[in-house]
C-alpha cells in the first residue's frame, strides 16, 4: 500500500510574497497578494516528499458567505505543469527534499477580498485536506491584464503606494494645500476595507450577487463612493457644512484617513462626525489605493452644484445686490472629489482611464447618495449619457451662472456669468509636493472650437470671451490678508464705451463657507453716481476690518466680495466676484535627532499668534503614515497671547525607513484648522 503524503506545516512566506507583490508595509500577520500574479507557498512533509506522477495536489480558494463556482467565488485547480493566465492555477516552483514550493496565481479578473487556502493530497484511492489559512487579494495595477493596471512604475507608486499627499483649497484667485496622511497601509485600515465592502447594503440584499461583482474596479469604486458617506447605509462619515460640530470633530482638524476610518469600526460601524468635501475625498482615496485601485484626490475651484439638471446655478439678488436666501443651488469656492484609474468595458470603447467619483452627499444617482465612476473623457466631450453621473459632473465643471437682481419696479433683471466655473481643476504632482493643473482633461480651452461643439451638443451657449465692449468690473486684493490683520479690496470698474456712463456702484465683503453658504457682512460701500468716462477706468477701495470679519470668519478663512455696478440710462449691470482666502499663520515643525528606524525623534512644533487677543484651548496634533503610530496630540497649559508663540515638542519613533511625511495640526478657541507639514527622510536600520 502507497504511503500517503502527509503535511507537516507550511508557510505563506508572506516576507517574499509581500515584497513580490508590492504589500510589504502591511506586514507579516497576513498574507496580501494583488490578482494576476503567481505568489509561492512552501509545503513541509513528513516521512516522504512529493512525488510526481505518483502523488495529486490541489488547491480549493474561496470568498465570500456563500462560494460558488458559478459566481466566481469558489474555484479547485490541480498543481499541474504551468501556470496559466485566464484562470486560477498552480505549478511546481522547486523542491528540496521532503519541501514542495508551488506557485498560485489568480487570474486577473479575480474577485478581490479575503480568500480561504485549502490544499487537497492525494495518492492513489487515498486523499487528506489540509486547511492552509487565509489570504487577501487585491487589484494588481503592475498586471496589463488588470482593468486597473498603470502604464508607468512612477504613477503606481504615486496613486497606490504613496501613503501622504496634498490636497488643494482656498479660492481660483488663491490656491492653497493642507497635507494629508492617506495610511493605507496602516495598521487595521485592510481589515476596514474589506469589512466596508461586507457592510454596504447590496451585500446585505445579496450575497452571492455582491461577492461575484467584486473583480470590477467599476462596481466596487461605486460602492465605496456610496459607502463613505453614510446618508444611506452604516457609511464612514456624517456630514456637515456649519457649526455646531460639539458631538463630534469638526472637519477642519482632520489631518489624516486612519483615526476616521479607526474610530468607524471601533464604534460598530457608526458614522464619525463630521466630514466635508475634502474629507470625504481623501477617505475614499485612502480605500481605494488599499484595495488596489490608483486614486487621486482633485479640487475643483468654483464648483457647481447643480439640483436641476439645467447647466444653469441661479441666484437672486435684492435691490442693493445683495444674495438673497433660500436657494439650493451653490457654487461652492473648491470642491474636491477623487479620480480613479480603470477600463470600462461597460461603455463604448474611448471611456477608460481616469474616472470620477464623489462620496460626498449631493445628489443621489440610481437611488443613492454616490457619484460615479464618470469618464473624464466622457465630460470633456459632453456626453451626458454615458454612465455614471455624466450631467451633474459636466455642470460642476461648465455650468453658466446666472444671477437676477430686484429692480425699483418688482421685475428682475437678468445677467449671465458663463466663464467663473470650473477654474484650476488641481491634483498633486506625481512625485512631488506641488500641484498639477488638470483642467484641459475636463473641458477644452476656452473659445475653441472643440469647446463650442461640445457646448452646442449640450445645449449650453456662453458668451465670447473676447467680448470686450460695454462696462466692466473687477475684484483686485492686496498683499498681507492674514488672519488678525485690515487689509483693502478694490473694485476696478472700466468703461470700454466711447459715452460717459454714470452708474451705482455696490460693492460689499460677506463672510463664506467654501460650500457658498454666506454669513454677515464684513464690510461695504454703496455709491449712487459713479461717473465714467470713456474707455477710462476708476479704483474704488474698500476697507476690510479685523474687528468686523474676525468674530464672523467661518473655519474655511474664507470671505466673498462681490461689487454690482449698474448704468442708470442703460438699466445694464455687470458683476465682479471674487474669493478671498485669509492666511492662517504656519506652523514651524523641526525633528531633532538622527531620523533612523526604530530610534526616538523630537518634533518641534511651533505657530505664533497673529491676532489681537490671546488664544485659548491651543493643542497640536501630529501624524504620519510609518512615523507616529496614530496620532500624538499635545495640549498646551496656558493661553498664548498675542504675537507669543505656542511651542511644544513631541516624541516619536519612526517603523518604517524611506520619504515620510509628518503632518501637523493646531486648534484653539479662535484659530482652528492650521494645517503644516515636514517632510522627513528615513534611514533603514542598520543590520
Amino acid at each position: 500500500m502507497a504511503e500517503d503524503l502527509e503535511l507537516q506545516s507550511w508557510d505563506l512566506q508572506c516576507e517574499r510574497n509581500h515584497r513580490n507583490h508590492r504589500t510589504w508595509e502591511l506586514g507579516c500577520q497576513q498574507l496580501v497578494v494583488r490578482r494576476g500574479q503567481p505568489f509561492s507557498v512552501t509545503l513541509h512533509f513528513a516521512g516522504r516528499g512529493y512525488e510526481e506522477g505518483r502523488d495529486k495536489l490541489a488547491f480549493n480558494v474561496e470568498t465570500g458567505p456563500c462560494p460558488n463556482e458559478v459566481s466566481g467565488t469558489k474555484t479547485h485547480f490541480p498543481v499541474s505543469g504551468s501556470l496559466e493566465e485566464a484562470a486560477w492555477s498552480s505549478a511546481v516552483e522547486s523542491q528540496d527534499g521532503a519541501s514542495l514550493t508551488v506557485s498560485v496565481c489568480p487570474p486577473p479578473d479575480a474577485r478581490i477580498g479575503r480568500y480561504s487556502l485549502t490544499m487537497e493530497a492525494s495518492t492513489g484511492y487515498q486523499g487528506s485536506s489540509f486547511r492552509l489559512g487565509d489570504f487577501v487579494l487585491l487589484f494588481n495595477p503592475w498586471c496589463p491584464a488588470d482593468p486597473v493596471f498603470l502604464e508607468t512604475e512612477e504613477d503606481r507608486i504615486e496613486y497606490v503606494l504613496t501613503q501622504h499627499g496634498h490636497i488643494f483649497q482656498g479660492s481660483s484667485s488663491y490656491i492653497y494645500s493642507i497635507p494629508w496622511n492617506f495610511g493605507q497601509f496602516e495598521d487595521e485600515i485592510l481589515d476596514i476595507c474589506l469589512q466596508l465592502l461586507d457592510t454596504n447594503p447590496k451585500f446585505f440584499q445579496n450575497q452571492d450577487r455582491d461577492c461575484s461583482r467584486r473583480n470590477s474596479p467599476v462596481y466596487i469604486s461605486r460602492v465605496v463612493s456610496a459607502m463613505v458617506n453614510c446618508n444611506d447605509d452604516q457609511g464612514i462619515l456624517f456630514g456637515r457644512w456649519k457649526q455646531p460640530y460639539d458631538d463630534g470633530v469638526s472637519p477642519m482638524v482632520w489631518s489624516g484617513s486612519v483615526d476616521i476610518l479607526q474610530r468607524w469600526r471601533k464604534y460598530g460601524c457608526q458614522p464619525v462626525r463630521y466630514g466635508q468635501c475634502w474629507v470625504f475625498a481623501a477617505v475614499a482615496c485612502t480605500v481605494l489605493r488599499c484595495l488596489g485601485i490608483p486614486t487621486r484626490v482633485i479640487t475643483n475651484y468654483n464648483s457647481a452644484h447643480d439640483t436641476n439638471s439645467n447647466l444653469k446655478i441661479e441666484q437672486y439678488l435684492d435691490e442693493n445686490g445683495k444674495v438673497q436666501p433660500g436657494t439650493r443651488e451653490y457654487i461652492w469656492n473648491f470642491h474636491c472629489w477623487v479620480e480613479s484609474w480603470m477600463a470600462r468595458p461597460d461603455l463604448l470603447e474611448g471611456y477608460d482611464g481616469w474616472q470620477v467619483l464623489d462620496p460626498t452627499p449631493q445628489e443621489k444617482s440610481d437611488g443613492v447618495y454616490c457619484c460615479g465612476p464618470t469618464p473624464v473623457k466622457a465630460i470633456k466631450e459632453g456626453e451626458l449619457k454615458l454612465k455614471y453621473d455624466v450631467p451633474f459632473v459636466f455642470a460642476e465643471v461648465n455650468a453658466d451662472v446666472v444671477y437676477w437682481m430686484l429692480q425699483s419696479d418688482s421685475s428682475r433683471k437678468k445677467t449671465v456669468d458663463s466663464k467663473s466655473v470650473g477654474k484650476n481643476i488641481s491634483t498633486k504632482s506625481v512625485g512631488r509636493d506641488t500641484r498639477e493643473d488638470i483642467t484641459l482633461n475636463y473641458k477644452y480651452q476656452e473659445g475653441s472650437e472643440e469647446e463650442k461643439a461640445v457646448l452646442e451638443k449640450v445645449n449650453l451657449r456662453k458668451t465670447s470671451p473676447t467680448e470686450e465692449e460695454g462696462l466692466k468690473v473687477k475684484i483686485k486684493v492686496s498683499e498681507g490678508m492674514n488672519n488678525g490683520c485690515d487689509f483693502d479690496i478694490f473694485a476696478v470698474i472700466s468703461n470700454n464705451t466711447a459715452s460717459e456712463r454714470t452708474c451705482r456702484l455696490m460693492f460689499g465683503a460677506r463672510a463664506a463657507g467654501y460650500n457658498g453658504a454666506l454669513g454677515p457682512e464684513c464690510g461695504s460701500k454703496d455709491l449712487l453716481n459713479v461717473a465714467l468716462q470713456p474707455y477710462a477706468d476708476k479704483t474704488v477701495p474698500l476697507r476690510i476690518l479685523y474687528e468686523k470679519y474676525g468674530g464672523c470668519l467661518t473655519e474655511d478663512n474664507m470671505i466673498k466680495a462681490m461689487a454690482l455696478l449698474q448704468d442708470y440710462a442703460t438699466k445694464e449691470i455687470v458683476l465682479g466676484v471674487r474669493n478671498i482666502y485669509v492666511k492662517n499663520p504656519d506652523i514651524k515643525i523641526r525633528v531633532l535627532g538622527e531620523p533612523v528606524q526604530n530610534r526616538k525623534l523630537v518634533a518641534e512644533l511651533t505657530l505664533t499668534n497673529p491676532l489681537p487677543s490671546p488664544l485659548s484651548g491651543c493643542h497640536f496634533a501630529m501624524e504620519g503614515a510609518g512615523l507616529t503610530k496614530g496620532q500624538k496630540v499635545q495640549e498646551l497649559d496656558s493661553p498664548v497671547g498675542p504675537g507669543e508663540e505656542a511651542k511644544v515638542r513631541v516624541d516619536f519613533v519612526p517603523q518604517q525607513s524611506g520619504l515620510r511625511k509628518l503632518v501637523v495640526d493646531f486648534e484653539s478657541d479662535k484659530l482652528t484648522g492650521v494645517k503644516g507639514y515636514r517632510n522627513v527622510i528615513i534611514a533603514p536600520l542598520s543590520k
